[in-house]
C-alpha cells in the first residue's frame, strides 16, 4: 500500500498562497490516482482537487476552482496543491489520498481512495 505524507502548511494572510505537498513511497506513484481533501473539525470532508495517474486529468470543487491548481511529478513521487487567493474559508486540515481504481477523478468519491496521508494544517487570519 502507498504511504503518503503532506507539507507545506502553515499560517497566511487572506490573499496570501500556500503550496502543499504530498510525498509517497512504498508504492508507484505512476499507476495512482491522487486526490486532495480538506477536513474542518464538525463537517463532512470536502473534496478539493484531483489528479489522474498520468496527469493528464484534473478536477477542482467549484470552491477552488480557479485558485488552485493541482500537480504532479512522479519521478520525484510527489502531488502538489497550489493554493492562491486564500481566504479563511480555506482554512482546514489538507489531506491527500491515493487510488489505483481507474479513472477515479471522474465522480472523485472518498469510497475509492484507499491510502491516506495524516493532513496538514491550513490556517488562513489576519
Amino acid at each position: 500500500q502507498l504511504q503518503l505524507v503532506e507539507s507545506g502548511g502553515g499560517l497566511v494572510q487572506p490573499g496570501g498562497s500556500l503550496r502543499l505537498s504530498c510525498e509517497t513511497s512504498g508504492s508507484t506513484l505512476d499507476s495512482h490516482d491522487v486526490g486532495w481533501f480538506r477536513q474542518v473539525p464538525g463537517k463532512e470532508r470536502e473534496r478539493v482537487a484531483c489528479i489522474s495517474s498520468s496527469g493528464g486529468r484534473t478536477k477542482y470543487a467549484d470552491a477552488v476552482k480557479g485558485r488552485f491548481t493541482i500537480s504532479r511529478d512522479n519521478a520525484k513521487n510527489t502531488v502538489f496543491l497550489q493554493m492562491n487567493s486564500l481566504s479563511p474559508d480555506d482554512t482546514a486540515i489538507y489531506v491527500c489520498a491515493a487510488t489505483e481504481v481507474v479513472d477515479s477523478c471522474t465522480d472523485f468519491l472518498s469510497i475509492f481512495f484507499g491510502s491516506w496521508g495524516q493532513g496538514t494544517q491550513v490556517t488562513v487570519s489576519s
